[in-house]
């Protein structure tokens, strides 16, 4: 996902799709090119992702980063990209690829939901708020662009189950793009400030004790209703974990979560 303004959209590559514009797209063993997407590439992983990943691996929040990720501080950048780690090989294939296809697939990230669309995220300052963008942009190699199934942005979400990744996903460029500018204080990105908002967006195992059993909820004031969903579902614990960042960092404070007086 990019974040980008409007005249970066205009010079994307890509065919721009507004929410009523038609593409047309089917993957299916049949095709020549099965499985080539999942080849060389440089996927990245949004929070969610790493969430739903590390479950369906059974393995913890630290173990799958330790395993599975690349994170990447580019230079100007205040906080990291989080890339999933490609098999070492020539075609360097994602590791959950197998001969018959993906085997994550019921959880696999956005950004292969959402293939062979692009989004993009375009952030609105004085509202605060993001908008998503489309963009048809199948590689060369696709055959499945030739099929004559038919779809718009919203129909192929639904038909992928994506549409609770794009929420997400949504939620997270809200908070992602708030980075453009340094918050860290004169500690870096790679200090405590740094590493606290990491744990708090992409370890949902360390960020758990960190609100049930610190004085976190002594300082905070959480809805009761806010505590019994981040008890049970781990999505809700994510959100709260965005809106931390935000009040510890920017000191915004949102309805679900505010500093007590």
């Amino acid at each position: 996902m990019k974040y980008l303004d409007d005249d970066q959209i205009d010079r994307l590559e890509g065919r721009r799709l507004e929410d009523h514009d038609t593409f047309r797209f089917r993957c299916h063993a049949g095709l020549a090119c099965f499985n080539q997407c999942c080849r060389n590439l440089n996927l990245f992983l949004y929070p969610y992702d790493v969430l739903r990943l590390k479950n369906r691996l059974g393995v913890t929040s630290d173990e799958f980063l330790d395993t599975h990720v690349d994170v990447v501080l580019r230079p100007g950048s205040h906080f990291p990209d989080v890339l999933l780690h490609m098999t070492d090989n020539a075609q360097q294939t994602c590791p959950f690829l197998t001969d018959s296809g993906c085997s994550v697939y019921p959880d696999r990230p956005d950004a292969c939901r959402t293939f062979p669309v692009e989004q993009g995220s375009l952030y609105d300052a004085d509202r605060r708020q993001t908008r998503m963008a489309h963009f048809f942009r199948p590689p060369d190699f696709c055959q499945g662009q030739y099929e004559d199934q038919q779809w718009t942005p919203d129909t192929w979400a639904q038909d992928q189950q994506a549409r609770v990744y794009h929420r997400m996903t949504r939620r997270w460029a809200e908070l992602r793009v708030m980075f453009q500018q340094d918050p860290w204080r004169g500690q870096g990105p790679k200090g405590a400030r740094a590493k606290m908002a990491f744990m708090a967006t992409y370890n949902m195992d360390r960020f758990r004790p960190f609100v049930f059993e610190s004085t976190f909820l002594k300082r905070y004031r959480v809805k009761p209703k806010t505590i019994k969903r981040i008890q049970r579902d781990e999505a809700e614990l994510l959100l709260l974990g965005f809106d931390w960042v935000r009040l510890f960092l920017w000191d915004q404070p949102t309805d679900r979560l505010r500093p007590k007086v």
